[in-house]
């Protein structure tokens, strides 16, 4: 038992250290998808790459067509030449396979040991920090090369939806996967990776002021403007709603308005999590009333920089289909519905 003991510390002190620089050369695109090699993932999670493809066939009902395929002669030839450092063997059988956003996550559920849990801990909080760094990136873009990036991006868009497609189904299978891991491993992590791996562009495009552009980079541009206060008014709000708030200010009054808190898309385990995650956050939770139908986002009520922006969808569902987000300089007719906002008490998550 001790050496097998011995064994296992080491082969958890050898193991690949999972980090931005490594992962950023271990990304390709194939089929319009994001994907990973299965050799790379079996060097990540400590397998010979032969014994990582027979836990997966051992599972396979799991792997749908969209989560996990083998590349053809012409994809691994393509590859090779665009990739020379890919990780192909050129000596095996087989033609490599590769696994998208929601295969990775599916591979989380079917690997396990303490080095797979930690393995699986890392590349979900790496993928965190490389969508943080983009979105931090895109709020320097200048409008001009937004609308450049934005035309050269809209023929792309069959190929955005499809990686969106299949996240509501994996959703369900989170709570499994947090039951896999050692330690915890919060539903705002998983669902930053789950929502982008690790490009903003999965999370969908919409007008924002009259320009085609990211979901993320418009609620990101939004909320990083704030110098005060945060006020959304949706009465259909989820855990992204709370994700896309990250980029306000430190230390921002934000206030959410929506009488879907507790009963809707957003639940209790989600809210305690985020907010204990992100404890520099200023976060409250108040009911609408029941009067009110549009969705807003009010910066800095109250103060000389308060503005007003119209929203067509909400927050939750930002990017899913293609609409707007538009401010409106006549601030001054919305005050009495904000003022009537104010006056309701403060709802707290039971």
């Amino acid at each position: 038992m001790a050496n097998r003991k011995n064994g296992s510390e080491e082969k958890l002190s050898e193991s690949i250290a999972v980090t931005e620089e490594y992962l950023r050369d271990k990304i390709y695109e194939v089929r319009g998808y994001k994907v990973m090699l299965d050799a790379d993932l079996a060097e990540i999670y400590g397998y010979d790459t032969k014994s990582l493809n027979r836990q997966v066939k051992n599972n396979i009902s799991k792997f749908d067509d969209d989560f996990m395929f083998e590349l053809t002669d012409q994809e691994v030839e393509d590859l090779r030449c665009n990739n020379c450092t890919a990780n192909i063997d050129s000596k095996s059988r087989y033609n490599p396979h590769v696994f998208t956003e929601q295969g990775l996550y599916m591979l989380m559920t079917v690997l396990h040991g303490e080095l797979a849990a930690r393995q699986s801990k890392a590349l979900i909080r790496t993928f965190k920090k490389m969508k943080d760094y983009i979105i931090s990136r895109s709020n320097l873009i200048g409008q001009r090369d937004l609308m450049k990036m934005s035309i050269q991006t809209m023929g792309n868009a069959a190929e955005i939806k499809k990686l969106r497609a299949d996240i509501d189904s994996v959703e369900k299978q989170m709570f499994y996967v947090m039951n896999q891991l050692d330690e915890v491993v919060t539903k705002s992590d998983l669902s930053d990776m789950m929502n982008s791996f690790v490009n903003d562009e999965d999370n969908g495009w919409l007008m924002f002021n009259t320009q085609y552009c990211s979901a993320d980079i418009a609620y990101s541009t939004i909320y990083g403007q704030a110098k005060k206060s945060v006020y959304l008014i949706d009465n259909y709000i989820g855990l992204r709603t709370l994700v896309m708030l990250k980029n306000a200010p430190e230390g921002t009054d934000i206030r959410i308005f929506s009488d879907n808190i507790g009963t809707g898309k957003l639940h209790k385990v989600e809210y305690d999590d985020f907010c204990r995650e992100y404890t520099y956050i200023r976060l409250s939770l108040q009911h609408t009333g029941g009067f009110i139908h549009d969705r807003f986002i009010v910066l800095d009520y109250g103060t000389e920089n308060e503005r007003v922006f119209l929203c067509g969808a909400s927050s939750k569902d930002a990017g899913g289909r293609i609409t707007g987000i538009v401010e409106d300089y006549g601030i001054e007719k919305y005050k009495p519905m904000i003022e009537k906002l104010l006056k309701n008490e403060k709802l707290r998550l039971q």
